[in-house]
């Protein structure tokens, strides 16, 4: 049985800030490994701003190459309507029959569960990762973790860390971490004033950006 972390996003474009996430999370959480799963149709974004699926995922599996535990999932991308995360996790659980799998969100983002198609069909047939944020710690979760009353809570500090066997499904997991403060709304933002993008993006994600003008 093995632990799935599921990582969705618009991705528009993947940065460093995503990937330092996902990086902290292995850290502190033995996850077999981490699916990033770029969403077709965002519910939650503006999607004016947003390039093609196809340009999405190139980038994210240019982003994720190098890693062992990151792996893409087109599981979305290939989906011909709105990106829902219980429809996401449900497809997932035939895919990988008997295994457990953890969302990966932002402090900002889960915030905003109450607002997520079918929540808590969602907080119960899976856990969440919740990754502190710059300007979002994790003190202001505390009145959303009361109303959704997850089975267990964890707190995981700098320097902690928990075990295989307290992976279950129905708990949430706070991660008090330290990740750059990078949106991927600035980059754009960059982009279209003719600002470099150095160190936002890994290199391979900037090379593609710049030859493909997106943004602009």
């Amino acid at each position: 049985m093995a632990c799935i972390g599921l990582f969705g996003g618009t991705f528009n474009p993947i940065h460093n800030g995503h990937l330092k996430a996902a990086e902290e999370v292995l850290k502190h959480i033995p996850l077999d490994f981490i699916l990033f799963i770029p969403s077709y149709i965002p519910p939650h974004k503006n999607r004016t701003e947003v390039v093609t699926v196809d340009h999405r995922l190139n980038m994210v599996r240019i982003a994720c190459g190098l890693k062992a535990k990151f792996k893409v999932s087109e599981v979305e991308a290939r989906s011909p309507g709105p990106s829902y995360s219980i429809i996401t996790l449900r497809q997932l659980k035939k895919d990988y029959p008997g295994d457990r799998f953890f969302f990966i969100v932002g402090s900002d983002a889960f915030l905003e569960i109450e607002t997520w198609k079918d929540y808590n069909d969602l907080l119960i047939e899976s856990s969440f990762v919740i990754v502190s944020r710059p300007g979002f710690g994790l003190e202001l979760l505390e009145e959303v973790i009361n109303k959704v009353k997850p089975i267990q809570l964890f707190v995981l500090k700098e320097n902690s860390a928990i075990s295989i066997k307290q992976l279950s499904t129905g708990c949430l997991y706070l991660l008090e971490t330290q990740t750059p403060d990078i949106s991927s709304t600035e980059i754009r933002k960059r982009l279209r004033a003719g600002l470099p993008i150095s160190g936002l993006v890994p290199p391979g994600v900037e090379e593609y950006i710049k030859k493909h003008n997106l943004y602009l």
